[in-house]
């Protein structure tokens, strides 16, 4: 298994990536560390975040020991995403399918995700290379989109974010979604400093992610 294919197992395995719109490095790695307690394989450092790259760097320089997997979202070029690998992102996320972009994380085998709302889109994002087609903004459809694009690609490996929480991620995982985004249905805490919440919320979402599955 190669370490890009490694990544991806992770992230299906635990079934949910944290998406973190942190003010600093400081506020992140409080975030992460809350997430690492409840059982989050991963978290998505989001480039709307202003200097996320060195967001990802200071994590990545904490975390060496696997503990987490450190991702990039909102990356909507190959130059940020070049950006993001450098900087020590393990995976790249995309709101909408940039070509170049999964091209460019398929030379440097780093995981990709790119984003798309329609059966056209997911085809296209399977097409170019992705690795898993984020399915966004998952609000605007519910759990019933993912039944309906596997219903035709029973084969794409589909990971919803936007309108997940813990009362409907069974229903997301039910439906056919290999893992889950979650950004402020998670971790909101962290605005008030009440990062054993987003602990708490981590815990009962792998939990209803495993009873889903069953």
């Amino acid at each position: 298994m190669t370490g890009k294919e490694k990544i991806v197992s992770r992230i299906k395995e635990s079934g949910l990536v944290a998406v973190i719109r942190a003010d600093n490095s400081e506020q992140a790695a409080k975030i992460t560390d809350a997430c690492i307690e409840g059982g989050v394989a991963a978290i998505e450092i989001t480039f709307t975040v202003p200097g996320a790259h060195k967001v990802i760097e200071d994590l990545a320089r904490k975390y060496t020991s696997g503990e987490i997997i450190i991702g990039a979202g909102t990356v909507l070029d190959p130059e940020t995403a070049r950006i993001a690998i450098l900087s020590g992102a393990q995976y790249v996320v995309s709101p909408c399918l940039n070509i170049d972009t999964v091209k460019l994380c398929n030379r440097y085998q780093v995981a990709c995700m790119p984003g798309a709302m329609t059966i056209k889109e997911v085809v296209e994002c399977m097409e170019a290379g992705a690795d898993i087609v984020k399915i966004f903004p998952g609000e605007l459809f519910g759990p019933k989109i993912i039944k309906s694009i596997k219903g035709p690609i029973p084969q794409a490996q589909l990971m919803p974010t936007g309108g997940v929480n813990v009362d409907n991620v069974a229903e997301w995982i039910k439906a056919g979604a290999v893992a889950v985004g979650a950004g402020s249905s998670l971790t909101a805490g962290a605005k008030k400093g009440d990062y054993a919440s987003i602990t708490t919320l981590a815990k009962q979402f792998i939990e209803k992610i495993k009873e889903a599955r069953m």
